[in-house]
């Protein structure tokens, strides 16, 4: 079984487990020589030169943590805090009871996970103010609901139910397993559900898809390679458990894709305001989930480069069926040494590969075990509670 990380950007830095090191090393930006004074970072036919590799070297969760309320920016002596406490993580994961099912699916220790310091905003959202994701409007609210009721419909047999374990919060008890096992999900699902009959029923990140855009790295590292061309902009993304993958900016001008196409990705339209690289995104497919938003995403990402070694991402999340106003958030990143990466290996984890099958065939000799009298009902069994080897308390609430 894959280990799995608990909660989403919206609590915790660390979104998926890691099953591969990251090909890639974050290198000192001493490395790199730094631009003359007045010198323009222009490409030789004349545009804002945005290429290199890139990554953000410090850690931001994506909400605003209440403690700090209006406060956008840490001050030195709580970051110097929170590095602490970060710091005193590291190494300090233990074994499970050896033999249960928790001990053996804690597969990754702290090795594998990226542990940057704390950066200097207390959010990655800059607006609203609050830094929070805005309300959901109430359809949304709706759907966020059943989908939830289900997932708990398929946890009410489980000891995590029985013992009131945080992933049941809002459900019940009931050692019967529920008759919607056999139902299919709301919609489509991303996310990890407490049943294995088909692929559909794990993650994106199980199944090595991806989340697509927008795109913040967390976890375990996460690279951007931009290379341009006259005309052409192109960006390869080095993310999760090898679940790279490439994107293409057209700009040549022309109108988005019509509204019958859709694309995991979406369609990336892009134009240059001046040193800026703007990025018009819709097109997104029902498939993938970004905060609850699916197919009516919309996307606005301005790139802009403010130095040598510095590239500055902002985004706007727009899409009016979820959020009752559209949201922004900012990123830094810090360019990384060509000539010790020089090696940019293909992404290593792909949909169908060795682990999800194992883990379906793991799940059917469960169901005949079961059968025949010498196991547990499956339906009892809870396989989506956090399977982490390390504490995250410190780092879910900065």
């Amino acid at each position: 079984m894959l280990n799995r990380f608990s909660g989403s950007m919206t609590t915790v830095a660390i979104a998926a487990a890691a099953s591969a090191v990251i090909s890639i090393s974050i290198t000192s930006t001493q490395a790199q020589a730094p631009a003359a004074p007045g010198q323009a970072l222009k490409a030789p036919w004349g545009e804002p030169d945005l290429q290199g590799i890139w990554t953000d070297e410090t850690d931001t969760l994506l909400q605003r943590s209440a403690r700090y309320a209006d406060q956008e920016f840490f001050t030195e002596a709580q970051r110097a805090e929170l590095n602490r406490q970060r710091s005193e993580v590291l190494g300090s994961e233990k074994r499970e009871e050896r033999g249960t099912e928790l001990d053996l699916a804690g597969a990754y220790p702290s090795a594998f996970v990226s542990w940057k310091r704390v950066g200097v905003r207390t959010s990655l959202i800059v607006d609203p103010p609050n830094g929070r994701i805005p309300s959901l409007t109430p359809e949304a609210q709706k759907i966020a609901a059943a989908e939830r009721e289900y997932r708990l419909a398929l946890l009410q047999a489980t000891d995590a139910c029985k013992t009131k374990a945080p992933i049941c919060s809002g459900g019940k008890y009931d050692p019967t397993p529920s008759p919607r096992r056999a139902e299919l999900p709301p919609r489509f699902n991303t996310g990890g559900m407490n049943r294995s009959d088909g692929p559909e029923d794990s993650s994106l990140a199980e199944r090595c898809l991806t989340g697509g855009l927008p795109d913040f790295g967390v976890g375990i590292g996460s690279f951007r390679r931009i290379v341009q061309t006259p005309g052409g902009i192109t960006i390869f993304y080095d993310v999760g458990q090898g679940q790279g993958w490439q994107r293409n900016i057209v700009m040549d001008g022309s109108l988005h894709l019509p509204a019958s196409i859709r694309q995991w990705y979406g369609d990336s339209r892009g134009r240059w305001e001046g040193d800026t690289l703007v990025i018009d995104v819709t097109n997104f497919s029902p498939k993938t989930d970004f905060q609850g938003s699916r197919e009516n995403l919309h996307l606005v990402e301005r790139w802009t480069r403010t130095g040598a070694n510095t590239l500055a991402y902002e985004v706007t999340v727009e899409d009016p069926t979820v959020w009752t106003r559209a949201w922004t958030l900012k990123q830094e990143f810090t360019r990384q040494s060509e000539q010790q990466n020089r090696i940019y290996y293909e992404p290593r984890c792909i949909e169908g590969n060795a682990s999800l099958p194992a883990m379906l065939l793991a799940a059917r000799q469960a169901d005949i075990a079961f059968a025949a009298g010498r196991a547990p009902d499956p339906a009892k069994t809870d396989n989506v509670s956090t399977l982490v080897d390390i504490d995250t308390s410190v780092v879910r609430d900065q």
